[in-house]
């Protein structure tokens, strides 16, 4: 069973920059595909980043291009997602998500769906004030 476990929310001001770690845990972590999704008040689960096994592969949410930036560091089991240039709109509970395959055909994959996903955190609140 994968644990993850997410920090590095926080209040900011608009315009300031945060970054959010999720700590993997209960698996290899060379074999989990890793997604950040975030969630606001009454909302929907909005997809916001994903990062392939290898690291080699990104995708992010038109919202967020050219200002956060996914990474991983499969020797600390922890992918990142770092922040800049944030905006109210940004407010909301930040999830990190795991989902495991283990073939070698899937190693650059990234998934965008939160359905595609097996594994969850408990998320961390990003409050970003104008």
């Amino acid at each position: 069973q994968v644990q993850l476990v997410e920090s590095g929310g926080g209040l900011v001001q608009a315009g300031d920059s945060l970054r959010l770690s999720c700590a993997a845990s209960g698996g290899t972590f060379g074999f989990l595909h890793m997604g950040w999704f975030r969630q606001a008040p009454g909302k929907e689960r909005d997809f916001v980043a994903a990062i392939s096994r290898n690291g080699a592969s990104t995708e992010y949410a038109d919202s967020v291009k050219g200002r956060f930036t996914i990474s991983r560091d499969n020797a600390k089991n922890t992918v990142y997602l770092q922040m800049n240039s944030l905006k109210p709109e940004d407010t909301a509970v930040y999830h990190c998500a795991a989902q495991v395959t283990l073939t070698a055909y899937t190693v650059g994959r990234y998934y965008t769906g939160p359905r595609e996903y097996r594994y969850w955190g408990q998320g961390t609140q990003v409050t970003v004030s104008a």
